[in-house]
């Protein structure tokens, strides 16, 4: 019985932890991305650069939603907490 409700309690937290990544993630890469855009708006002789570092920023952004996937496939799967 104790273990069906640590099971429940981290199959939610693991969905909470992905909703929470995707959602910061999201935000995170609209900022980089605006932010590149105003930059290449106003100096369009540097656009290349600024692309380029926009989708290095993007790409490091994007790895906490994966690091977070992680973390929440080894609640769900590999529970320290199951005895």
């Amino acid at each position: 019985m104790e273990n069906a409700i640590i099971v429940a309690a981290s199959v939610l937290a693991a969905g909470i932890i992905g909703a929470g990544a995707s959602l910061g993630a999201t935000n995170g890469d609209a900022v980089v991305a605006s932010k590149a855009f105003e930059c290449m708006a106003r100096q369009p002789e540097q656009a290349s650069t600024f692309q380029t570092n926009m989708f290095i920023a993007i790409g490091l952004v994007e790895s906490i939603p994966i690091i977070a996937a992680v973390i929440a496939i080894v609640l769900v799967f590999a529970n320290p907490f199951v005895k």
